[in-house]
C-alpha cells in the first residue's frame, strides 16, 4: 500500500501554532521525564541494567528465528495455537479468521501498538466487528474518531475539558463535567457492560519468553486481565522483535519498562499468560513481522528492534514535545517513529529524521540504550544518498558549503546579513515562504560578528600568541638563572 508523503513541518504547524496548547502539552511530557529522572536516581544500577538490557536484546536479535521457533514449540506444548504473519495484512486476515470461526460479532481489546500499526480496529469494523478499546485513552481517543498521539499516553494530548465534552456526547455524562474522578467513573460503568459483552479478548504483548512459551502484559487498569478473563478466547498480538530469551532476563526489563515510561518503579499489572486459561478456553498468539526481518538485516538501524515502547524518548524530546505525536502521521511517533518509519517507507516518511535538534537527550534516557540521535543522523545520510532531499535544503546546504569554504565571502555574508536584519520590515523575513520562522522569531543581530569582538576584547590572536611566548621565554630564563 503506498503511503502518502508526510512532511512533518506542515503538520506540526497547526499544533505549534496553538501556543496554549503546545506549552501546556510540552509541560505535561516533561512532567513525566521528571518522575522518570526521580525513578532512575533512586535505583543504584540503573546504567548496570541499561547495560544488560541492550545485550540481551542484541543477543536476541542475532538469534531470533532460533527464540522464535523455542517460543513457538513451548507455547504449543501449552496449549496455545501460535499463527505467523509476514505483514500487517496476513496478520488481519488471521485475527478476521479466528472470530469468524467462533462466530464474533464484538471483541474487547487492551492497548496494542501493533494492531494500530496493523489498522486492525478499521478492518474488523469494515467486516462487521465492533470493536472496543478498553484502555481509557484509547477508549477517548477511539470515541474522538482519532488515532494515539503517543505510545503509552494515547490521549496525552486531550484536555480534561475536552474528555468531559466527549463523555457528553458519546455516555452522556453531564455538560461541562471535567472533574477527572468524575470521567473516569463514568468510563468505568460504561465500559463495564462492554466487557461483560465482549467474545473475545485481544492484548498486545509487552514480552515474549523463549524459555516458557509465556508473555506478558503490562498495563496500569486492569483491563488487559479483565477483557482476556471473561471471553473463551484469547488473541495475543506480537511483533516478533517483543521476544526475550528467559524469566531470568525478563526480571531486567520490568525494572527498566515502569520506570522509564511512566516514572513508576512497576505498572500495576505485570500479567503472565502460559496457555489457555481452562480446558473449554483458546488462546491464540499471532506473530508478526512487517517489515521487522527487513529492519534487522540493516546494520545501522538493527539497534531499533531493542524498543521496548516504554516512550521515554519522546517525553524527553523537545521536538515531540511541542509538536505533538499527530505531526508524525505515524503510528510510533516522536525519535523512535523517525528512526522506525523511514526504515518502512523512506520516500513517505522522509522529513522526520528532520524533526529532530540532534540534542541527544532520546539516546540518555532510552532504557536499552538504542543510539537514537546517530541513527537520526544516519538516516539523513541515507536519504542524502537516496536522492530524497528537497531541493530547498540541497540548495540550502550548497549554499552553505560554498559560504564555509571561503572565510572571507563568509565574513562579507555575515556582515550584509546582520545589517539586513536590523534595517528590513519584519514582514520581509517571516512570511509564509519562510517555514523557519512559522513559530519561531529571530534574536535580535548584533552590530559586530563575533570575530570582530574577539579582537576588539582580547586582542589579535596572533599578537597575544607571540607575547605569550615571548613572556615564557623570558620566565624560563629567569628561571634558569635563579637555579644556578
Amino acid at each position: 500500500m503506498k503511503l502518502p508523503i508526510v512532511d512533518h513541518p506542515t503538520a506540526a504547524k497547526p499544533f505549534v501554532t496553538n501556543e496554549d496548547r503546545s506549552h501546556w502539552h510540552d509541560d505535561a511530557l516533561w512532567f513525566v521525564r521528571v518522575k522518570r529522572d526521580r525513578q532512575a536516581s533512586s535505583v543504584p544500577e540503573w546504567e548496570y541494567l541499561r547495560e544488560r538490557a541492550s545485550a540481551i536484546k542484541t543477543h536476541t536479535i542475532a538469534n531470533l528465528g532460533e527464540y522464535l521457533e523455542q517460543f513457538e514449540r513451548n507455547a504449543t506444548a501449552r496449549g496455545a495455537t501460535v499463527h505467523w504473519a509476514a505483514d500487517a495484512e496476513e496478520h488481519n486476515a488471521i485475527v478476521l479468521k479466528i472470530l469468524r470461526q467462533h462466530g464474533t460479532e464484538r471483541i474487547v481489546k487492551s492497548k496494542s501498538m501493533l494492531t494500530e500499526e496493523c489498522g486492525l480496529n478499521p478492518y474488523l469494523e469494515d467486516n462487521g466487528i465492533e470493536v472496543v478499546d478498553t484502555d481509557l485513552g484509547e477508549r477517548i481517543v477511539q470515541l474522538r474518531e482519532e488515532t494515539p498521539s503517543h505510545i503509552v499516553l494515547p490521549a496525552i494530548h486531550i484536555k480534561k475539558e475536552e474528555v468531559g465534552q466527549t463523555f457528553h456526547t458519546h455516555l452522556g455524562t453531564d455538560a461541562g463535567a471535567s472533574d477527572p474522578q468524575y470521567l473516569t467513573e463514568a468510563a468505568r460503568n460504561h465500559l463495564r457492560n462492554k466487557f461483560l459483552s465482549g467474545e473475545v479478548g485481544i492484548t498486545g504483548v509487552n514480552f515474549g519468553i523463549a524459555q516458557t512459551g509465556g508473555f506478558v502484559v503490562c498495563t496500569n487498569e486492569g483491563n488487559a486481565d479483565l477483557g482476556v478473563s471473561l471471553p473463551k478466547v484469547h488473541i495475543a498480538c506480537m511483533g516478533i522483535e517483543k521476544m526475550i530469551p528467559s524469566l531470568a532476563d525478563l526480571s531486567v526489563f520490568t525494572r527498566l519498562l515502569a520506570r522509564s515510561a511512566t516514572g513508576q518503579p512497576v505498572t500495576t499489572y505485570t500479567s503472565h499468560f502460559h496457555g489457555p486459561k481452562d480446558d473449554n478456553s483458546e488462546l491464540h498468539i499471532v506473530l508478526v513481522d512487517n517489515g521487522r526481518t527487513r529492519l534487522r538485516g540493516n546494520d545501522t538501524f538493527r539497534p531499533a528492534m531493542h524498543c521496548i515502547r516504554c516512550g521515554a524518548c519522546m517525553n524527553t524530546c523537545p521536538v515531540y514535545r511541542r509538536s505533538g505525536g499527530h505531526s508524525y502521521r505515524a503510528t510510533v511517533p516522536g525519535p523512535i517513529g523517525s528512526v522506525l518509519s523511514p526504515s518502512r517507507d523512506a520516500k513517505s516518511y522522509k522529513s522526520l529524521p528532520y524533526a529532530c535538534s540532534l540534542c541527544g537527550s532520546c539516546s540518555d534516557v532510552c532504557p536499552v540504550k538504542i543510539p537514537l540521535h546517530h541513527q537520526l543522523l544516519a538516516w539523513r545520510g541515507e536519504l542524502v544518498g537516496n536522492g530524497l532531499l528537497p531541493l530547498s535544503k540541497r540548495v540550502a546546504m550548497k549554499t552553505a558549503s560554498f559560504l564555509f569554504q571561503r572565510p572571507g565571502l563568509y565574513r562579507t555574508a555575515g556582515s550584509m546579513g546582520r545589517t539586513a536584519l536590523r534595517v528590513l520590515p519584519h514582514f520581509v523575513t517571516h512570511n509564509r515562504f519562510n517555514t523557519w520562522t512559522k513559530a519561531r522569531e529571530l534574536p535580535k543581530p548584533p552590530r559586530e560578528s563575533f570575530r570582530q569582538w574577539y579582537i576588539a576584547n582580547r586582542g589579535n590572536p596572533q599578537r597575544r600568541d607571540s607575547a605569550n611566548g615571548n613572556a615564557t621565554a623570558h620566565t624560563n630564563t629567569r628561571s634558569n638563572g635563579d637555579a644556578s
